[in-house]
């Protein structure tokens, strides 16, 4: 082997020693970057199920059920208001009148006795107008039960819905935002290779600034990826009670 072919060698492994140094590096920096927006996010399921429970407006409605049932049980057990029993009693002294029809005429007797009088009663009335109201009033309660139970519905699948559209765009705003920080980590590299390049004068001036722009414009997508990941991940926590780590 001639001496040329040896310096060659040697040079090719320098080349190629430098190149495996900056993709390590460049691994490194893509691996630290990524990792704090790797979320754990939690099953769909367990979304939903947290949704349902946490949101306000939900339990106000099942709330409002309860409340019309007992309404209706109220309204089917007024009809004993129209049955009842009365009962008195006094005790004291009373003064006690009484007639005795003789041959003679009649003999007027007055006396004072003290002593407890009691009566017990039943009443029972019959007004028309509950007769003819209690039937509707019952429907309408019924009708009541059935339309607050047909709005717990709405309410739940609306949250549902909910849930699932932020849930899918916060899959897809962290699997954007991992992207922009692989690029963004590419561009820092190639800017820190592109300004020893210009250093050394291998790279012209207008080269260099033109990649210097790009990684400007890859840090500001970088930003913008990372302000909606937040913004979707924290109206999922909102709506669900979560906290998304």
């Amino acid at each position: 082997m001639t001496t040329s072919q040896k310096y060659l060698r040697r040079i090719v492994f320098l080349v190629f020693c430098c190149i495996s140094s900056v993709m390590m590096a460049q691994n490194d920096t893509a691996v630290d970057m990524l990792q704090p927006y790797r979320l754990l996010i939690p099953r769909i399921e367990v979304l939903i199920d947290s949704a349902l429970a946490n949101h306000g407006m939900l339990a106000f409605r099942k709330n409002d059920i309860r409340v019309r049932e007992e309404n209706l049980k109220m309204k089917k057990r007024n009809w004993t208001r129209n049955i009842g029993f009365e009962a008195d009693s006094r005790y004291g002294t009373f003064n006690r009148f009484s007639g005795d029809n003789t041959s003679s005429g009649t003999i007027n007797l007055a006396a004072n006795q003290t002593q407890f009088n009691y009566g017990v009663g039943v009443f029972l009335k019959i007004p028309v107008a509950d007769i003819y109201n209690r039937k509707s009033e019952i429907k309408q309660a019924e009708v009541g039960i059935v339309q607050a139970k047909n709005l717990v519905k709405q309410q739940s699948d609306e949250i549902r819905e909910t849930v699932i559209r932020y849930y899918e765009d916060l899959i897809l705003k962290q699997n954007l935002m991992l992207i922009q920080a692989k690029n963004l980590s590419d561009g820092r590299v190639n800017l820190e290779m592109a300004k020893k390049e210009y250093t050394n004068g291998k790279l012209l001036l207008y080269d260099y600034i033109r990649v210097s722009e790009n990684t400007r414009t890859i840090e500001a997508e970088f930003e913008r990826a990372k302000s909606a990941l937040l913004v979707s991940k924290q109206l999922l926590e909102n709506i669900t009670g979560v906290h998304i780590k």
